[in-house]
């Protein structure tokens, strides 16, 4: 602030030195770039928490599910043995293994895609707010 200027009051910018313009411009970007910054980091800090939390849910419902799914393929190779294969129960559990590693097969490609398409996770905004920023900017000193 100059001398010539009330206290508590900026002067106009025509009244203004052209060091006192270029300190004004150089902080209001200092606290720009600050802002970009912390914009980045808070979204990929959310972005990271969905995910962890995501997975940490995913893997206690595959737990139970899991456990289910042992006591349903003990049942059905116990009636697989019964109706077709008379007191050969490890052919009932054969078909059964095989059946369900297709599906795991299936349930892995999905997996893989999905994982795929939200990895890594980028800031978003915080690029198209940085790329409007340096247009906007670029625009005010041609």
């Amino acid at each position: 602030m100059s001398a010539d200027a009330p206290a508590g009051r900026e002067m106009p910018p025509e009244d203004r030195s052209v060091g006192e313009l270029v300190l004004d411009v150089s902080e209001q970007v200092s606290i720009l770039v600050r802002e970009e910054i912390e914009l980045a980091k808070t979204e990929v800090q959310e972005k990271v928490t969905k995910l962890i939390r995501g997975s940490v849910v995913g893997i206690a419902a595959g737990v139970f599910i899991l456990m289910g799914l042992a006591m349903l393929m003990h049942g059905i190779a116990w009636l697989l043995n019964d109706l077709f294969f008379s007191d050969h129960v490890w052919i009932g559990f054969t078909v059964e293994a095989l059946f369900w590693f297709v599906i795991a097969a299936v349930a892995g490609l999905i997996a893989f895609r999905s994982v795929r398409a939200g990895a890594p996770p980028t800031p978003d905004l915080a690029i198209e707010e940085a790329r409007r920023t340096k247009e906007t900017l670029g625009a005010g000193t041609r």
